[in-house]
C-alpha cells in the first residue's frame, strides 16, 4: 500500500505527463517553416540523443543486450518503431495544418478501437455494456463522416496506430524509457539519412533558421522524453484505473486548444458525433468501475480464495477504466 505522499507524488506526475501530452499542440506550430517531416526526423533523432543520455546516467543498460539475443523481441520492437512514425508523423501533419481538434479526437476513440482489436485479433469476449460502447462508437464515427464530408482518416489513423502500438507492446514488455530508447534507435539512420539528404538539397532548417529555430527542434527530443518520464513515475505510484481516468486530460486539452486557441470550426454534426465519443467512453468507464469494485468484494470475502486468475482479473479491471488497458508504456504519444 502506497503512503498517501507518495500517492500525491504519483498523481502530480500522472497531470504533469498527460498535461504535457495534452499541451503539445502549442509546440509543433512553433518549429515552423520545417515541415512535418522534418519535425518528425528531428524527433526521432534528438528523442534518441536525449534518451540515451539519460539510459547512461543511470546505468540502465542490461535489457539491451538481453533485447539483441532475442529476434522475436527485436522485429515486435521494429513494428512498434513503424507504427511510432506513422503516429508521430500523422499528429505533427495534423496540428500544423490546423486539424487539432480531429487528432484529440483520435485518442478519444482509441480505447474504443482497442476493444475492437481484442475481440477481432485476440477473440476476447465483451461485456454487454462495451458492446454497447463499440457500437455506439461506431454510430459516432459515421455521423462524424457526415460532418467532415469524408471519414475522420486523421482520428482514425491515430487511433488505429496507437491501439496497434498497445498490442504490440504488451508482447514486448519493456518500461517506457527503454522502449523510446530501442524505438528511436531504429529510427535514427533513416531519419538522420533523411535530415542529410535535406542538408545537401538545401532544405534544411535546422541550419538556416537560426540557433533558436535549431534549438527548439532539438529540444524535440525533450518534449518526447519527459512526459514519459513522469508517466513512469505516475505508474508506480498510483492504481491503473486512475491513469485510465487521467489519459482522458490529453485529448481534453487538445480539444479545447483546438476550438478555443486554434479557432477551428465545429458545426452541430461534429458536436453530435463527439457527444456519442464521449457517451461511449462514459458507458466503458462506469463499467469497468462498476466490475472492478465487484470482483474486489468478492475477494475481500472471508470464505472466497484468492486465486491467481482472480487477482488477474481485478487488476485488469482497475486498468480497463478508459474500457481499455494503458499500453505497455505511452511513447506513442504526440
Amino acid at each position: 500500500m502506497k503512503s498517501r505522499g507518495e500517492r500525491h507524488i504519483g498523481l502530480l506526475n500522472g497531470f504533469a505527463a498527460y498535461g504535457m501530452w495534452g499541451l503539445v499542440p502549442l509546440f509543433w506550430p512553433l518549429l515552423k517553416p520545417a515541415d512535418a517531416a522534418e519535425i518528425l526526423a528531428h524527433r526521432m533523432v534528438w528523442s534518441l540523443v536525449f534518451v540515451a543520455v539519460a539510459l547512461v546516467l543511470v546505468r540502465r543498460w542490461a535489457w539491451a543486450g538481453e533485447l539483441l539475443r532475442q529476434p522475436r523481441r527485436l522485429a515486435l520492437i521494429t513494428v512498434a518503431a513503424a507504427v511510432i512514425t506513422v503516429n508521430w508523423g500523422v499528429y505533427i501533419w495534423a496540428v500544423n495544418s490546423g486539424h487539432v481538434v480531429e487528432a484529440s479526437l483520435g485518442y478519444f476513440i482509441n480505447p474504443l478501437v482497442t476493444i475492437a482489436m481484442g475481440v477481432l485479433l485476440l477473440k476476447e469476449r465483451l461485456r454487454p455494456v462495451q458492446w454497447t460502447a463499440v457500437g455506439v462508437g461506431a454510430a459516432a464515427v459515421l455521423v462524424l463522416t457526415v460532418g467532415y464530408g469524408r471519414p475522420p482518416w486523421i482520428s482514425l489513423t491515430l487511433a488505429f496506430s496507437f491501439a496497434t502500438y498497445g498490442l504490440v507492446k504488451k508482447k514486448v514488455n519493456l518500461g517506457g524509457v527503454e522502449s523510446l530508447a530501442a524505438e528511436t534507435a531504429i529510427q535514427f539512420l533513416p531519419a538522420l539519412g533523411y535530415l542529410l539528404w535535406l542538408s545537401s538539397h538545401g532544405d534544411l532548417s535546422f541550419a538556416s533558421e537560426g540557433p533558436g529555430h535549431a534549438a527548439l527542434l532539438a529540444s524535440t527530443g525533450i518534449v518526447t522524453a519527459l512526459p514519459l518520464v513522469c508517466f513512469g513515475a505516475a505508474a508506480i505510484r498510483v492504481p491503473l484505473s486512475t491513469l485510465g481516468l487521467l489519459q482522458y486530460l490529453a485529448p481534453v486539452f487538445q480539444f479545447v486548444l483546438g476550438i478555443f486557441y486554434f479557432g477551428e470550426a465545429m458545426p452541430p454534426e461534429r458536436w453530435a458525433g463527439f457527444a456519442l465519443v464521449w457517451l461511449a467512453l462514459t458507458l466503458l468507464t462506469w463499467d469497468a468501475l462498476r466490475t472492478a469494485r465487484t470482483l474486489r468484494r468478492e475477494i475481500t470475502r472471508p470464505s472466497t480464495t484468492m486465486t491467481t486468475g482472480t487477482v488477474s482479473a481485478v487488476r485488469k479491471a482497475e486498468s480497463l477504466a478508459s474500457g481499455a488497458e494503458p499500453p505497455a508504456s505511452p511513447s506513442a504519444r504526440p
